[in-house]
């Protein structure tokens, strides 16, 4: 006993292990293969000309860019900014009072014509005098106005109202006729006269630079995913300057993130996080997808696949991340497996994908709402019409999450881009190739649709049909069970329709000796002339019968796990305990007795399990009152609770407690349960009679 504990101990032990490596190698995998595809900004590899078509694909801006201005537009506004720019000029006053000391002490003239002459020197200084050659420079720029320093002010002087040293000269000489031109002229103060203004050429730059800075350069501007320019579209003189734009935002970003290094390793680190979070829900809420190795590739390849194209059309431009059916995953992962799953890896995807735009959070929004509402749409897929319907709402959710968004950031409905709608629409279509691609994965992977469901569950199917005909009871009994376990699927929210097509096919191993099962005996039994044990093979047999019809038929292989399990290691206990009664003294090998098993391994083989048992249990009832009822159902399920068939699937005792009450109000139901009518007392029938005397 205590080295088969230690054996199980270590298959445990070894389980665990290999659990844990396998979650390391999808962390591995799913990162190395995601970042590997993931566009890391690259330069503008294109190549233009202004009036020729544009060969390539369609272009989608990957940022929000200002159109830059054409060369000759801004040579024009520069020139228009240096005309009307008003230069920087500093007011020297020491050399006014220098030039006026410098008058007063010429050898010409007396003091009184002195004094005129500064006085006049004094306001052509008030006025500012500059050198002819600036005066006649900044004529020639077309410059109206200069300001003018005077200790920490600048004023703003026309530059009419400026003289130049001439000016100044010809002012002082003849502007006042009191004095003689003449006799000031013999003075020479044009020896000693000198411009009090001269170019700053620090300050004028600074403020120019600054003001051609604040030009406006801009021609408009370009939104993300907005298109540039399409496949054989002219490059017209607007697209050329769209594109020389977009080429140098291109450009800059991938210089910029060239210098770092660290932009590979946050994509891993983000990328890793995800793909462990997936991993730790699943090993958290759905531990058998991961071990079931088909299950976790088909979620993981899934999830891979579509980031990988979103990857390859951003980095090469190709169409819009818009087109692709994101929504297709989840209807995926919730037909073949669960709602849950279907959601967050849903949700896992969208964000792996939106790590690659530019602008995450519109695509998230969009794709992870439009995915929860497909999710709730699709509960069951049981037609063809289903698919056509949820591709209806999922564009329809796209498109009303678009209008709502944009009007939400103060959008008119001119600004809505109808291409955006287009690229919705699409995306819709595609998503009707989901029903084809149900077929593929059935094939590659094993799984089950409900679809295919549906279609085995059709009574007209050939194997359904043989089994009608050649064991008329064991296929009213298959139909009765499989009412039966569906109502219980739908209580406890297990898959009715792969509960429902299990049970109809759990029995067809009793096909090939049918009259050995009570339940197609017209008269006599053919157990009478067999010994228990010869009896109880041939029971256990129907089993493995079933398996090989199974086979011949191409069922899947969920359907086969119902006939495997059904009784799991269940005993035959009829002819086992005959046997014993007619062997008292002899130590018998059970075994002979038992069914190979296994036991149930899912909540929809245990529910099967159940409803066998008790469906067929129900026949031999004595009397179909709800208290004799109530108590097979009890004893029968709780015999096999106890027995351990269900301690390999994710039933809970809540469950199991649901699905009895189930059973018992469906077999009321069957069995037309009624009250007990009262007997009339005699001695009231007598004195009734009496009084109508």
């Amino acid at each position: 006993m205590k080295r088969k504990n230690r054996t199980l101990q270590r298959r445990q032990k070894d389980k665990a292990m290999n659990l844990f490596l396998l979650k390391i190698a999808l962390v591995a995998v799913m990162t190395a293969l995601i970042v590997y595809f993931m566009p890391r900004t690259g330069g503008f590899n294109y190549s233009y000309e202004l009036g020729q078509p544009w060969r390539y694909g369609t272009v989608i801006s990957e940022h929000k860019f200002n159109i830059e201005m054409s060369d000759s537009l801004l040579a024009l506004q520069r020139d228009s900014l240096a005309r009307h720019f008003m230069p920087y000029y500093t007011r020297h006053t020491d050399v006014e009072a220098s030039v006026k000391a410098a008058v007063m002490n010429l050898d010409e003239g007396d003091m009184t014509l002195k004094r005129h002459v500064v006085q006049m020197l004094d306001t052509a200084y008030r006025r500012g005098v500059m050198s002819g050659a600036d005066r006649d420079s900044l004529r020639q720029a077309g410059t109206s106005y200069v300001r003018i320093i005077v200790g920490n002010e600048a004023q703003v002087v026309p530059l009419n109202r400026v003289m130049s040293t001439h000016e100044a000269y010809q002012y002082i000489t003849h502007a006042d006729t009191k004095y003689s031109p003449t006799a000031i002229s013999r003075m020479n103060i044009n020896t000693v006269l000198r411009e009090n203004l001269t170019y700053d050429a620090n300050k004028s730059t600074s403020e120019m630079e600054a003001e051609a800075e604040a030009l406006s350069t801009s021609m408009g501007f370009v939104r993300v995913n907005e298109k540039i320019v399409d496949r054989g579209e002219l490059v017209t003189e607007d697209i050329y300057q769209k594109l020389r734009s977009y080429e140098t935002i291109v450009n800059r970003t991938a210089q910029e993130s060239g210098t770092s290094k660290l932009m590979l390793w946050g994509q891993v680190g983000l990328v890793a996080i995800i793909v462990t979070l997936l991993i730790t829900y699943l090993s958290v809420f759905r531990v058998n997808y991961l071990e079931n190795l088909r299950s976790a590739i088909l979620l993981f390849s899934l999830v891979a696949l579509f980031q990988i194209m979103a990857s390859v059309m951003v980095s090469h431009h190709i169409l819009h991340v818009y087109i692709l059916p994101y929504c297709m995953v989840p209807i995926i992962i919730r037909v073949f497996m669960d709602s849950r799953t279907a959601f967050t890896f849903h949700v896992g995807m969208i964000l792996l994908i939106s790590l690659s735009l530019s602008q995450p959070f519109e695509f998230a929004l969009y794709n992870i709402i439009t995915g929860l509402v497909v999710v709730l749409n699709l509960r069951e897929l049981t037609q063809r019409s289903q698919i056509i319907h949820t591709s209806i709402v999922a564009t329809l959710a796209y498109c009303t999450l678009y209008i709502c968004h944009e009007f939400s950031i103060g959008a008119e409905v001119a600004d809505l881009e109808r291409s955006i709608f287009i690229y919705f629409c699409i995306s819709g279509l595609l998503l009707l190739f989901t029903y084809p691609l149900f077929w593929v994965m059935e094939k590659v992977f094993g799984f089950v649709s409900d679809v295919t469901l549906v279609e085995l569950s059709n009574i007209n199917h050939p194997l359904l049909q043989k089994m009608s005909e050649e064991a008329p009871g064991t296929f009213q009994h298959s139909m009765q069970v499989a009412n039966l376990a569906t109502e219980v699927a739908k209580r406890i929210h297990a898959k009715s329709q792969l509960v429902r097509t299990g049970a109809l096919y759990h029995d067809i191993g009793k096909m090939e000796r049918p009259v050995f099962f009570t339940e197609n005996q017209a008269g006599g039994n053919p157990h009478k002339h067999l010994s228990p044990m010869k009896s109880a093979e041939v029971i256990i047999a129907h089993v493995e019968r079933g398996i090989a019809l199974a086979d011949k038929y191409n069922l899947p292989e969920q359907i086969k796990g119902f006939i495997r399990t059904h009784h799991g290691t269940g005993k035959t206990m009829y002819f086992l305990v005959t046997y014993k009664n007619e062997h008292p003294d002899e130590e018998v090998d059970e075994t002979l007795f038992q069914y190979p098993g296994p036991n149930p391994s899912t909540k929809e083989e245990a529910i099967l399990m159940m409803a066998d048992t008790v469906e067929a249990a129900s026949r031999s009832l004595g009397e179909y009152t709800e208290e004799a009822i109530g108590n097979l159902v009890d004893k029968l399920v709780d015999s096999q609770v106890s027995e351990g068939f269900f301690k390999q699937c994710p039933i809970t005792f809540k469950d199991i407690s649901d699905a009895k009450e189930v059973m018992k109000e469906r077999l009321r139901i069957m069995y037309h349960t009624r009250i007990s009518y009262p007997e009339l007392n005699k001695n009231t029938d007598e004195d009734n009679k009496t009084e109508k005397k």
